[in-house]
């Protein structure tokens, strides 16, 4: 039995689907996206051995130059202001909000030198995805045990120090489409205010306009970024994270609506403490 009838009438039901269809379209580019990061992911890593042997912060910009490449497959463009902030010769905490899979593009297009993330335990397990972070340099921080996880954070302040490295945290722990910053968690500060370097919130602009998973929308679009001024820990005490952390949220809240053009519903300006907890 010849199958390539069937074959040819098979693809062109599924190309007129995803002409006709925009959950189908959505699907298909989501999982362009998934084939990418495994794809790329292998052959970053392939590439990293080679060049460096090992688990090294000289492997991010191997793997930022792959990350950089996605974007001209999705038609996905960024505009960012004040890059140059983060181009400092010492040690600091990065901050910035987290929506979808799609950050990973946004980091990557804004990464600096000699700069690692902190990333939850079970991105370790998703092969080679997995293997590609930790060649980079990823602390995992198992966030069901809180005593592990501060243990982690201990050896990424003494890590920071000895080897000069900027460490970049999403702090609202999960990712956010609700076009607002949740409240933020507290471990980004302590490791600000505990290795007396500074923060620099990095806010990227809502993706809602071509991204909505609820929506089924995945089109071309545009991210701003904006790298906001240093935020100095020098001489804080832990007594100062509450403060620490509301004047970063206040910051980043007040840049994040403006640059994504969303009206602040009643004037409201409210910092951490007035948001609802998770």
């Amino acid at each position: 039995m010849d199958l390539w009838p069937w074959l040819t009438a098979a693809l062109l039901l599924l190309l007129l689907l995803v002409q006709l269809s925009g959950a189908a379209r959505f699907y298909a580019r989501i999982s362009l996206y998934c084939a990418l990061c495994f794809s790329a992911s292998a052959l970053a890593a392939l590439v990293c051995l080679l060049r460096h042997g090992g688990r090294t912060v000289e492997n991010m910009s191997i793997i930022s130059w792959f990350v950089r490449s996605f974007k001209y497959a999705f038609g996905i463009r960024f505009e960012i202001k004040g890059r140059q902030k983060l181009e400092v010769d010492h040690p600091c905490v990065i901050i910035s909000n987290h929506q979808s899979i799609l950050d990973m593009m946004g980091l990557m297009e804004a990464l600096p030198q000699r700069c690692v993330q902190i990333a939850k335990r079970e991105l370790l397990f998703m092969g080679p995805v997995g293997l590609i972070m930790y060649l980079g340099g990823v602390f995992f921080i198992n966030r069901q045990r809180s005593r592990t996880a501060m243990t982690v954070m201990t050896e990424v302040g003494q890590r920071m120090v000895r080897d000069n490295l900027k460490v970049w945290i999403y702090p609202e722990g999960t990712r956010n489409d609700n076009g607002d910053l949740l409240p933020f968690k507290k471990g980004a500060f302590y490791l600000a205010i505990q290795t007396q370097v500074p923060v620099i919130p990095v806010v990227y602009s809502s993706f809602s306009s071509f991204y909505n998973q609820k929506a089924k929308l995945f089109t071309a679009g545009t991210i701003k970024v904006e790298v906001l001024d240093a935020i100095p820990t020098s001489g804080l005490t832990v007594a100062d994270v509450p403060k620490l952390m509301d004047t970063c949220h206040q910051v980043m809240r007040t840049t994040f609506l403006r640059i994504s053009k969303t009206p602040q519903e009643n004037g409201a300006t409210a910092g951490p403490a007035s948001q609802p907890t998770r």
